[in-house]
């Protein structure tokens, strides 16, 4: 835990938040303090009723920018720390306060859909609308904002935006900075500022990515503007292959995406992963899954051209119906989360996932020596019941790795992310960057994967501090999620600077 260092008692703290806002808007019940000191990331320990993480003062429910502005505004003159959240659906400890007396400033209230526009293809949003919501609203009208993540039923744009999240369907549409034109932000001072939307601008640096992707570690979001497109769902086409190693489904998403062709589905998984979602046909094999979208000349042309890729490997066809229906399950929400929960009490058993990224030469020697090194490394990899991967978003010069990890709990909920997720996530996280890839794909760096931040970024790195010495000069903001906190512990990340492997095509990877 790190301390407080503002100058004000909690029960000081409380008083001055009402004299800001109405009491109706500052939540204070301690079990309701406690869910909130943390995200999914404890989510074993949660289903126990542990929390370990520094008790929030309280969580404020902003329902206007001007209440976001006048609480960073208090909280930035005091010392007080703000852990900003919407539809809390993050997973690596962005949401965890780390610091005592935190303010949860939560936006879920601040709600509306502010207009649609589909002359100029475009819809403006409040923070706390969630995508379900708003797909809903927009597919009514043949609209769509192409944003698709699993957390659909339940993430909200200013997660969204603030995490840089993708969705199922990236490749066709883009991730969610591909798809923000416009945005309002609220930074340290209660300094409101708006980013308006044009198509495209030659001003300077595009300011935008100031807030995209800052995790509440600069400013709190309060308004997005996004690209829509127009909905084709009667036109979509589905398929799916099975192959027998990973480099072959690799090199078929390779030669599509490049070739020019976007379908918006381009997935890969392992034997092991495939068995987790497809076990009625995988055979143990690696499945394909692609999925042509858009108007129907232009899905025709992508279905042609991923029919022709696929016939030039050895592989096994997959019933189109199998994947269109394996999809029509895939998004989860309230229920699927409470099951989740009543089977990890239930059986001790829990599932993990840590999504990298790297260049086409370099993701199939990353994947062999992820797998090699947890199975040959990791001291408790008998305790593991499935370690595999998929690749689930591509671009032309490469694409991710998902990797998978579940394991049976042979340890108290206070030892089992020591034991389990930390090691294992390193192991991904390390050997990411020693192939030259990025640590964090797209769930953001949170609290945990902060020890890597410097090596992620390298000799950028004084940038990327520069913009929080600059926005957050007092770091009130999110402390720890990022950017590390002072006197903060690195796990074992004193390892010697990763060394990109040579690219000479027959060298294997570094040795681990």
């Amino acid at each position: 835990m790190i301390e407080s260092r503002s100058p004000l008692t909690r029960s000081q703290i409380l008083d001055q938040l009402r004299s800001i806002l109405p009491t109706a808007l500052i939540e204070t019940d301690e079990n309701t303090l406690k869910e909130s000191s943390v995200d999914r990331f404890k989510k074993y320990q949660s289903a126990h009723g542990i929390f370990t993480a520094p008790l929030p003062v309280a969580i404020v429910y902003a329902t206007s920018t001007e209440d976001v502005s006048a609480v960073l505004e208090f909280a930035d003159e005091n010392l007080v720390n703000i852990v900003p959240r919407s539809g809390r659906t993050g997973t690596e400890g962005g949401l965890e306060t780390s610091v005592a007396d935190t303010i949860v400033l939560d936006v879920s209230r601040m709600d509306q859909v502010l207009s649609i526009d589909p002359e100029n293809m475009q819809v403006t949003v409040e923070a706390g609308v969630t995508l379900q919501s708003l797909e809903d609203q927009l597919r009514a009208q043949g609209l769509t904002t192409g944003h698709s993540p699993q957390s659909k039923p339940l993430a909200q744009y200013g997660g969204l935006v603030s995490t840089r999240s993708i969705g199922q369907f990236s490749t066709l549409y883009g991730a969610i900075e591909d798809m923000v034109v416009g945005l309002e932000a609220v930074f340290p001072g209660g300094r409101i500022s708006r980013i308006k939307a044009v198509p495209r601008r030659a001003a300077g640096p595009d300011i935008r990515h100031i807030v995209i992707g800052n995790e509440g570690s600069l400013s709190v979001i309060t308004e997005v503007t996004l690209k829509v497109f127009r909905h084709y769902p009667e036109n979509n086409e589905f398929h799916g292959a099975l192959v027998d190693d990973m480099r072959t489904g690799i090199a078929i998403l390779r030669e599509v995406i490049t070739n020019g062709f976007r379908p918006s589905v381009a997935r890969l998984y392992s034997p092991e992963d495939a068995n987790q979602h497809f076990s009625h046909f995988s055979q143990g094999k690696c499945v394909v899954v692609l999925v042509a979208e858009g108007p129907e000349s232009l899905v025709r042309a992508t279905s042609e051209e991923i029919t022709r890729v696929i016939d030039q490997h050895e592989h096994d066809t997959v019933d189109p119906t199998l994947i269109e229906a394996w999809f029509d399950a895939l998004n989860w929400g309230p229920e699927k989360i409470e099951a989740e929960k009543a089977a990890m009490l239930d059986s001790r058993h829990l599932g993990y996932t840590t999504e990298v990224s790297a260049d086409w030469s370099q993701v199939a020697d990353l994947y062999d020596a992820v797998i090699r090194r947890i199975r040959e490394e990791y001291p408790y990899a008998d305790d593991l019941t499935m370690l595999g991967g998929h690749s689930s978003h591509s671009y032309q010069t490469g694409t991710n790795m998902y990797f998978v990890y579940d394991y049976r709990i042979d340890a108290s909920p206070e030892e089992e992310i020591e034991k389990y997720h930390v090691p294992l996530n390193a192991i991904i996280v390390e050997e990411a960057l020693r192939y030259g890839g990025s640590m964090v794909h797209h769930h953001g760096i949170g609290k945990y994967r902060t020890p890597w931040t410097e090596q992620e970024h390298g000799s950028a790195y004084p940038v990327l501090a520069a913009l929080k010495g600059t926005f957050d000069p007092n770091g009130i903001m999110n402390k720890g999620t990022i950017i590390p906190a002072d006197g903060a512990i690195q796990p074992a990340a004193a390892r010697p600077e990763p060394q990109r492997p040579q690219r000479d095509g027959g060298a294997e990877g570094p040795a681990s």
